[in-house]
């Protein structure tokens, strides 16, 4: 009763942006729920004078909710089906996804931006986008500003490859009698699986490939998206042993507090999905898991929305822009590159 009585009004309010926002998500999915609610959040506070009504439920629902939307992304991973079919590509994406991270790690220095929002371009960059950065947010502390960032900045170059990367591929010679090339180069050069989707579907809506394209995309997506698991682990491990490094003998720093065992459980997600698909027992069965785990992200990028300074996410928002269009540039050079080196283009 404590805890509805002080944090239904947060939670009500992220709701009411949340629901409308995963519609048109649905509507519109090369933009997607997540970025719609996020700023959709963004204007909505702009209109509330006093928040502090809200402020506890919109806080439990930009952690814990997003939390619980990553545990729950676990199940949507058969790390058996991924690893088979994922042979092919994984030279690329691990090349792909090493020269996001340098990238992000050189201008982080070189143009001295903060740090958790360099993790954040970076990993959301190089790995799957809004869901990288839903995983990592909480592991290294970041606050709604710099998640808010960095979606920001990941959208629109998601758009932007959505867009333009069907006409690239066919300017570059791409086949247009299978959807291998131009699948690879979607799941590994594109962020967020929506875009992935979007520009997959529209190379196989140009040459009638059915759904050869997006099912190769898809495959190569989810592939990548297995990253997110040793990337925050290694984050997980670094934030621990250095909170203990500052740890004072009077103030002892317990590992479970500091370790996001939320990251255990996904993973445990993940293994329970391979079991079960092994039993044989159908992956539909975890659909309505799926769905629930991409609407608690619409949810919790409203309320991270909701926490957000407009006008502060825009006067500093240069710089991770930059960051995000070298990291962008890098990962579809690098897919190109290693798809000619390969034989597959």
């Amino acid at each position: 009763m404590d805890f509805m009585k002080k944090n239904w009004k947060g939670i009500l309010i992220c709701l009411c942006i949340a629901i409308p926002s995963w519609f048109l998500g649905k509507r519109f999915p090369i933009i997607g729920g997540a970025v719609i609610a996020i700023l959709a959040g963004m204007i909505i506070t702009l209109l509330i004078k006093n928040k502090s009504p809200f402020e506890a439920g919109i806080k439990f629902t930009s952690k814990k909710i997003l939390q619980w939307a990553v545990i729950l992304l676990g199940f949507g991973l058969n790390l058996n089906v991924i690893l088979q079919t994922g042979k092919q590509s994984l030279p690329i994406i691990l090349s792909t996804i090493s020269t996001a991270l340098v990238i992000a790690y050189i201008l982080h220095k070189a143009l001295h931006i903060p740090g958790k929002i360099s993790t954040l371009v970076g990993v959301g960059s190089s790995i799957c986008g809004g869901s990288a950065i839903a995983a990592t947010a909480p592991v290294i502390d970041a606050d709604d500003e710099e998640v808010a960032q960095a979606i920001s900045v990941i959208f629109f170059f998601n758009v932007l490859a959505a867009l333009l990367f069907p006409t690239l591929g066919k300017f570059l010679g791409f086949s247009t009698i299978s959807g291998e090339a131009f699948g690879i180069f979607a799941g590994t050069a594109v962020n967020d699986t929506s875009s992935v989707t979007a520009a997959a579907s529209t190379w196989d809506n140009m040459w009638n490939l059915g759904s050869a394209t997006l099912d190769t995309a898809v495959t190569v997506k989810l592939t990548r998206t297995l990253a997110i698991i040793p990337i925050t682990l290694v984050l997980a491990f670094i934030r621990t042993r250095r909170e203990k490094g500052n740890g004072s003998e009077e103030k002892k720093v317990s590992i479970k507090q500091i370790f996001p065992m939320f990251i255990l459980y996904f993973i445990a997600a993940s293994v329970i999905t391979t079991i079960a698909a092994s039993a044989g027992i159908d992956s539909s069965v975890f659909a309505p898991i799926k769905e629930l785990s991409k609407f608690f992200i619409v949810l919790a990028m409203a309320a991270i929305g909701l926490n957000t300074n407009i006008v502060k996410l825009i006067r500093t928002g240069g710089k991770p822009i930059i960051m995000g269009f070298c990291c962008w540039t890098g990962i579809t050079a690098v897919s190109l590159l290693m798809q000619r080196i390969l034989g597959i283009w």
